[in-house]
């Protein structure tokens, strides 16, 4: 039995079974019981399918001669397009890579000297689908303008019977086929379809879809698809503006505007607010304004820009927000001060903001409840008095409640009204206690002070009080008394003068005691008179002087 390793061919490997031939890789083994015939083969047999581009090897493969020699050609005396290259028992003949020109029916003799020539033939089909298509579509596009969506197919052969279908979604946009087409090479085929998106075409899938059904050929795929989303630029368009938790919510509530618009590429957003000068305010750059806690100036009419950059197109939307709630005072003031002189002009001024409109009393607190406020909003007091000063109100109220604010004038003014009393009398004995009370009224409150009167005729400070307290009154304390109120908005004096009278100490003094009374008593009428006359100017002065009175007398 003859046993012999030789390689294998290319052509023969994953063939399992050949006659009563065993295939093993990476050998094959003969085992014969006795000498086969000469016989002859080629790999792969009968029709060939090759994907032009890619490697083909044709291998014509002999048994039963020892010695062959071979030849390849084409049916019709064609280049071969290829490398042959023998191996003893077989010889291959290598398309790389295979092109247009490979397109042949190729035969392969084998001569053998004792057994003669045996010869046999495989037909070569060839094609061309090697990628998916390539889609393109015209950039920049806007919404309202035509958008051209371009397919191309790759190095396709044979093109007459390539089928083209361009899709949107589901929707078929456009369909081709290349029937009529005689092409000999491989070309890249195009198909175009234009038309005008809408807003809600932007996302959807492009999709071109290229078929190859070519009866004769067996091959994968005959069908290649590709997709790709629309992405037309446009807007801004149909923006709008919507309010949580509403156009009018309460003092106090959180408020969130949220700015939405329809926009490729997304727009920029800018918030703004339109001020009571009719003046623009620029607010946030962004599609959402919260406002964490909304108050009364947060009322008006709020402005959401929305610019597209690539389009170079803006649009707007407004909403006008109004702030409900209870009143909410925003001034109380007195002006020029709260502390003023009398004699000023002043005016006293109430402000509160809500929605409703408040209502808006002012009034002094001191002032009966039944009494007619001075004013709605404001009260103007000319050349103001000390008896309009006091605390002022203001209420401010609407149907969601009301708050209340006070506020406090004070009006300055110098010393005035200013009395002195003495205890027991401006005569007294020697010895006695006198006390003498100065009394003054003035805002700020006065300070009081005392002054004597001395020889000089100078006045000399001795206490500052309102109370003088003289104990074991002696004659040295005879004399004119001052008091004297002041404050940094002026002074007032008044004036008393004391008269001591001397105790008697013996029997033998009241002698000129007796004397003297019968002189007064002479002159009663007289000295009545004068007292009275010395009463009532001591009425008007504040003070009376005996010495005075005597000398008048005489």
């Amino acid at each position: 039995m003859l046993q012999r390793d030789i390689p294998v061919p290319q052509g023969l490997k994953n063939r399992k079974e050949m006659g009563n031939r065993e295939v093993t890789e990476p050998q094959v083994h003969w085992r014969a019981a006795a000498v086969k015939a000469f016989e002859m083969e080629i790999i792969p047999a009968n029709k060939i399918v090759a994907q032009i581009g890619e490697i083909l090897i044709l291998t014509c493969n002999t048994t039963g001669c020892s010695s062959p020699s071979f030849s390849w050609r084409t049916q019709m005396d064609n280049p071969l397009g290829g490398t042959v290259n023998n191996y003893g028992t077989y010889s291959t003949l290598t398309m790389d890579p295979v092109s247009v020109v490979n397109s042949h029916d190729y035969l392969c003799t084998v001569f053998c000297d004792k057994e003669g020539k045996k010869e046999k033939s495989v037909k070569v089909e060839l094609y061309s689908f090697p990628s998916d298509p390539v889609i393109e579509i015209s950039p920049s596009s806007v919404d309202g303008e035509t958008v051209t969506v371009i397919c191309k197919i790759p190095d396709v052969f044979p093109s007459d019977h390539l089928e083209i279908i361009l899709k949107k979604e589901e929707h078929v946009l456009h369909e081709k086929n290349f029937y009529g087409d005689d092409s000999t090479t491989t070309e890249t085929k195009t198909v175009s379809y234009s038309f005008i998106p809408m807003a809600e075409d932007i996302g959807k899938e492009i999709t071109c879809m290229a078929k190859l059904p070519v009866p004769s050929m067996d091959f994968k795929p005959k069908e290649r698809v590709s997709s790709q989303k629309l992405n037309a630029n446009f807007g801004p368009q149909n923006t709008t503006i919507t309010v949580s938790p509403g156009e009018s919510p309460m003092e106090g509530d959180s408020l969130k505007l949220t700015c939405v618009t329809k926009s490729n590429p997304p727009a920029q957003i800018v918030w703004r607010k339109r001020l009571a000068d009719q003046s623009i305010q620029y607010l946030i750059k962004n599609n959402v304004l919260s406002i964490p806690r909304a108050r009364f100036n947060d009322s008006g009419l709020y402005i959401c820009e929305v610019i597209n950059l690539v389009t170079n197109k803006t649009e707007n939307a407004t909403v006008d927000i109004v702030i409900q709630g209870a009143p909410v005072i925003t001034e109380l003031s007195i002006k020029p001060s709260t502390t003023v002189q009398e004699g000023e002009n002043v005016s006293i001024q109430c402000y509160a903001e809500s929605n409703p409109p408040p209502k808006i009393i002012l009034r002094r607190k001191s002032d009966s409840a039944d009494m007619e406020p001075f004013s709605t909003e404001s009260i103007l007091l000319p050349s103001v008095m000390l008896l309009n000063g006091g605390d002022y109100e203001c209420v401010a109220e609407n149907k969601f409640g009301n708050s209340k604010s006070e506020i406090t004038l004070n009006v300055e003014y110098g010393p005035k009204n200013t009395m002195i009393s003495v205890i027991p009398a401006t005569a007294v004995k020697e010895g006695e206690t006198v006390v003498m009370k100065c009394t003054s009224s003035g805002n700020p409150s006065p300070s009081i002070s005392w002054k004597k009167k001395k020889a000089t005729g100078e006045l000399e400070k001795i206490i500052k009080n309102a109370t003088l307290t003289i104990q074991n009154l002696k004659s040295q304390d005879l004399g004119l008394y001052e008091c004297e109120a002041s404050n940094q908005l002026g002074k007032e004096e008044k004036a008393v003068e004391l008269f001591v009278q001397a105790r008697l100490e013996t029997p033998d003094q009241m002698l000129p005691l007796i004397i003297a009374f019968s002189s007064i008593t002479a002159v009663a009428v007289p000295v009545v008179a004068i007292l009275i006359y010395v009463s009532r100017k001591a009425k008007i002065n504040g003070s009376y002087s005996l010495v005075k009175a005597l000398r008048l007398k005489v």
